[in-house]
């Protein structure tokens, strides 16, 4: 999918300028010192693999309505397989983004519309949130606490709502904005540059000052890429790309940006 980079609004005057001390260290080696830093949700701030094998035994729990089960696993899976199609043909066709993927869900599956946003509401929002805190990514709390008192922004951009995965983490009060594809004002899934441009907007920073730090290279790199923004890719092994470099872990990157970790 081509992608152009999309300029930025004119900033919001009541959001206040970071400080000019504030800043780390650009992990890609810019001269140009990081302000805040985006995180993803899934994926980065928690780990997936335990996450998925406790969901899936509780999944396991719908065999007791057999009959059911298997128009339950393929709502379900079209609504994931729909995100992915929306995020490659997106072209802001649909006044409204989480209803395109519920029609299509719906569509695919061969199942009510109201039963695929009954089932997305209760397995993917909010049965895996008494999960989250034993999911945790390592080393993320000296991160946080790194950036904080480095005087950096923190914000969340995710293609889900993130706000109760944050509250189950214990992390939401140090994230502002906490933003979604799905919100009217983005409307949009990565690598669409529209997200990412949005919290340097709210933030009132240029997008060089802002590092991305996600899971994906295809979503989260290509989006901060598109919008201009360096980007970190954490849980593969450590590499520079183009415009993002790879690192195994948080706790590698706050090494990264900070040297007396």
């Amino acid at each position: 999918m081509g992608l152009q980079l999309v300029e930025p609004v004119s900033p919001a005057r009541s959001t206040p300028p970071l400080s000019v001390s504030a800043g780390v260290r650009n992990p890609l080696g810019s001269g140009v010192p990081i302000r805040a830093v985006l995180f993803d949700v899934d994926g980065t701030l928690y780990q997936q693999p335990p996450m998925r094998a406790l969901m899936a035994l509780e999944l396991s729990s719908l065999l007791t309505s057999p009959a059911r089960f298997p128009g339950r696993l393929r709502a379900l899976a079209a609504y994931r397989k729909a995100q992915e199609a929306l995020r490659a043909s997106w072209e802001g066709r649909h006044d409204s983004l989480g209803s395109a993927q519920l029609e299509m869900a719906s569509q695919k599956a061969d199942v009510p519309r109201d039963e695929v946003e009954r089932l997305v509401e209760s397995w993917i929002h909010f049965r895996p949130l008494k999960y989250l805190r034993f999911c945790r990514a390592k080393g993320l709390t000296p991160l946080l606490d790194h950036l904080e008192r480095s005087n950096v922004r923190m914000g969340v951009l995710s293609d889900y709502p993130a706000a109760k995965k944050l509250d189950a983490l214990g992390i939401r009060e140090r994230f502002s904005p906490v933003l979604c594809a799905t919100d009217p004002e983005i409307n949009a899934f990565k690598p669409h540059p529209k997200g990412f441009l949005r919290a340097c907007e709210l933030w009132r920073l240029k997008p060089a000052e802002v590092l991305m730090v996600g899971d994906r290279a295809e979503a989260d790199a290509a989006g901060a890429a598109a919008a201009g923004l360096p980007c970190v890719i954490i849980g593969r092994p450590p590499r520079t790309g183009q415009n993002f470099l790879t690192l195994s872990s948080l706790e590698r990157l706050h090494r990264v940006l900070d040297p007396r970790a």
